[in-house]
């Protein structure tokens, strides 16, 4: 299992100071995700500071970028890293996309990201093989590409396309065409198990592929401390993170699963009416059990394993290391997940 951490994206010569800490505490790679910050100007920052790290956006959202904004940023981070940029790449509900984004929502997200996605190859295909610009779909269009808009072929041409999925649809779409799928921390066991990795498998079948050759990346919701009290303190934020995804519409499905649908009803009404701070209290100790993975540091990777061992290939953890034993502890972690 390869481990990645989170980098600032708040303040980019925090990005350097966290890419370098986590390189040299053993972690695999470093992670941007979207959310009040551009997700790839930090890792220009961390790629230069660092040589062995992979360092990926988790996840960018799609479609307030064209195809082409997005293909050239990723390329240009690809060539500047050595070929060491992962593209994850989401897509938001419409709510976002079009109030907050200003993004216009013409058709349904799940067949739009796999248009997205194939143009992105035909890009990348033409600027590192000739290839002609000839990409028709049903939202996206790329038939045009001059000498002078063609910035040529790099050393590392292939970039991983990761996306995130919950739904079936994007499930399937990570098996057909993608180099892996982000799992949402929004999980559990029991969705992963029954609903997602089917969904992968016959994405994978439809692609004459193997699920084995995805990379399945995330571990869920992780709580963990030196001792009772720190996990006690530890799982407030994350009580209160848990509501707000089970109050979300396009997440009910994991609700539902697990018999849950009137508690999804209740926050959703409490979301609408800004009631945030209570929500929480909705979110029972068993919920926490099945959305997280609970433990202390000395019982940490077990039981991440048990939640998710023959499944997850690729996860992110931020663990601290503030002083000289904490990382003691967080090497040992990661060496230990490392190879399981």
């Amino acid at each position: 299992m390869k481990l990645e951490t989170m980098v600032s994206t708040t303040d980019l010569r925090q990005a350097a100071e966290d890419a370098k800490r986590a390189e040299a505490l053993g972690y695999d790679g470093v992670l941007t995700p979207e959310t009040g910050h551009d997700p790839f100007f930090p890792l220009v920052v961390a790629g230069e500071h660092t040589t062995k790290l992979t360092l990926g956006t988790a996840v960018a959202i799609a479609f307030p970028r064209s195809p082409m904004v997005t293909a050239q940023m990723a390329w240009d981070l690809q060539k500047f890293t050595n070929g060491r940029f992962l593209l994850g790449l989401g897509t938001q509900v419409k709510s976002h996309n079009v109030r907050r984004y200003g993004a216009p929502w013409p058709s349904p997200p799940g067949p739009r990201l796999r248009e997205y996605i194939v143009m992105l190859r035909a890009i990348w295909d033409s600027w590192q093989r000739g290839a002609k610009a000839d990409f028709r779909g049903e939202t996206y269009e790329y038939t045009l590409m001059t000498p002078v808009f063609n910035p040529g072929p790099i050393e590392h041409p292939h970039i991983p396309v990761y996306i995130s999925a919950v739904n079936p649809y994007n499930c399937r779409l990570a098996g057909e065409l993608c180099d892996g799928l982000r799992l949402h921390g929004f999980n559990t066991p029991k969705y992963v198990h029954e609903v997602i990795m089917p969904e992968v498998e016959k994405g994978a079948k439809k692609a004459g592929r193997s699920v084995k050759d995805l990379d399945i990346a995330g571990l869920g919701f992780v709580i963990t401390g030196k001792n009772a009290s720190e996990l006690t303190k530890n799982a407030g934020p994350i009580r209160r993170q848990i509501s707000f995804y089970a109050s979300t519409p396009g997440y009910r499905a994991v609700m539902d699963i697990h018999g849950w649908s009137s508690v999804f009803e209740r926050l959703f009404e409490m979301s609408k009416r800004g009631e945030w701070a209570a929500m929480s209290e909705l979110i029972t100790d068993d919920m926490l059990e099945q959305f997280c993975t609970i433990a202390t540091y000395d019982e940490l990777v077990p039981k991440l394993l048990k939640h998710y061992g023959g499944v997850t290939t690729r996860a992110a953890m931020a663990l601290p290391a503030r002083t000289p034993e904490e990382e003691g502890t967080a090497r040992r972690i990661i060496t230990e997940l490392q190879s399981a």
